[in-house]
């Protein structure tokens, strides 16, 4: 089975300009499921068609990641579920983020190692460098805020407790929710912080 991380992708970082934002999401994600139209200017700009257009065109591009399935949850699912769901999208979107939290996160979990360290995310970012020429041409200032914006999703999300102690929290997966991921893609259970044995147990 393809793998989450098989090809090259460049980064790409509008997720900085919408955050999670899950309230708006899950209102756009309403209207693609009803197939009804959003009123985007007002309801996610406030009047403001700059802010309201790059919002939309995010939230749209994390949407389409989602299958039927998965999207249905966002909408309709607990509290726990639509983040759980919100952030599935943005790593599906997000090479950067779901990089963090597969090659960082879920490793340093699976060790019983629970924080991430400014040096964690520093060695991580070198790295991507290395493969990833994109990040060479952003300024400190942007690369500042891609730190800040990443770390803040996470902690709305709940993968860590917030944004100053960056402690990891374990994700705990209904079966519904489950269900829908390995029907897409087992591998995308990385997200989630499973192991190796625990994934290859359910591709069985």
């Amino acid at each position: 089975m393809r793998n989450i991380a098989d090809n090259y992708k460049q980064y790409q970082f509008s997720f900085t300009a919408a955050a999670l934002r899950l309230r708006e999401m899950v209102l756009v994600a309403q209207h693609e499921l009803e197939g009804t139209d959003l009123d985007y200017i007002n309801e996610l700009g406030n009047g403001k068609k700059k802010t309201a257009t790059t919002l939309f065109s995010e939230f749209k591009r994390r949407i389409a990641t989602l299958t039927p399935t998965q999207l249905y949850l966002l909408v309709h699912g607990d509290l726990i579920t639509k983040k759980q769901i919100a952030l599935l999208a943005i790593c599906k979107t997000h090479g950067f983020i779901r990089d963090l939290v597969t090659e960082v996160i879920r490793e340093k979990f699976l060790v019983y190692d629970y924080e991430i360290t400014k040096g964690d995310y520093l060695s991580f970012y070198r790295r991507k460098e290395e493969l990833h020429p994109e990040l060479e041409a952003i300024s400190e200032n942007t690369a500042s805020k891609i730190r800040q914006v990443t770390f803040k999703i996470l902690a709305e999300t709940g993968w860590i407790d917030d944004i100053k102690n960056r402690n990891i929290q374990p994700q705990i997966l209904d079966d519904t929710t489950l269900k829908a991921i390995v029907a897409d893609n087992p591998e995308w259970l990385k997200i989630f912080l499973m192991s190796d044995m625990d994934i290859a147990a359910l591709k069985k």
